[in-house]
């Protein structure tokens, strides 16, 4: 197990690590496999949720397990928020130094009506501009205002200036869903080891 302090595996041949964070609201667990080939197991008792991280890890390639128990009496609030920043710590810790990664990662992802664009940059500095006029409050038992919690959570604990857009659609499932995808596009992208900068931080100042 990595902990929040211990420099995480970082190389060609595998990056993986493992978070756990235990708060009075929350227990969680996260294990990701850069290298993966897209495996989810999957536990946060929001069932629409589970299916959002399971579109990471498949279409990011990113071998992916989560165990979440939180305060879901109270709503779903803290349980997603939370997976988002340990995700975050997880794949900032299997990153490592960030030599030979390509950095930047951009996708539009279709369904159906809906369209979303996604663009992510492993800046080192976190940011959030998010940009998706959900047409329903509600998925299943998931609260669409949470996804914005998620992805907060994720940039700001990974270290990333991450853009969502969503450019049109009228179903709120549809909307999410290429949110999802989208944004798990892009992040294979910038995490993908460029044969070309091998062993190279990508940046001018030498450090991200």
């Amino acid at each position: 197990m990595t902990s929040l302090n211990e420099p995480a595996i970082a190389t060609s041949a595998g990056r993986h690590a493992e978070v756990v964070r235990h708060t009075a609201e929350t227990q969680i667990r996260v294990r990701v496999d850069l290298d993966g080939t897209g495996r989810a197991s999957l536990s946060t008792g929001i069932g629409f949720f589970d299916h959002m991280l399971d579109q990471i890890a498949r279409h990011g390639m990113i071998d992916l397990d989560i165990d979440a128990k939180g305060d879901l009496h109270i709503d779903g609030h803290h349980t997603v928020e939370d997976v988002g920043i340990t995700l975050g710590q997880a794949v900032a810790k299997a990153v490592g130094d960030k030599k030979g990664i390509r950095r930047y990662g951009h996708a539009y992802v279709p369904l159906d009506e809906a369209l979303s664009r996604v663009v992510i940059d492993f800046s080192g500095r976190p940011g959030l501009e998010m940009h998706v006029p959900f047409k329903s409050g509600m998925i299943g038992t998931f609260d669409t205002q949470l996804a914005y919690e998620f992805f907060q959570g994720f940039a700001n604990h990974a270290f990333v200036t991450l853009h969502i857009d969503n450019l049109r659609g009228d179903n709120a499932h549809h909307q999410c869903e290429t949110v999802f995808k989208a944004f798990a596009r892009a992040l294979r992208a910038a995490l993908e080891l460029d044969p070309r900068a091998a062993g190279i931080i990508p940046s001018t100042k030498g450090s991200l």
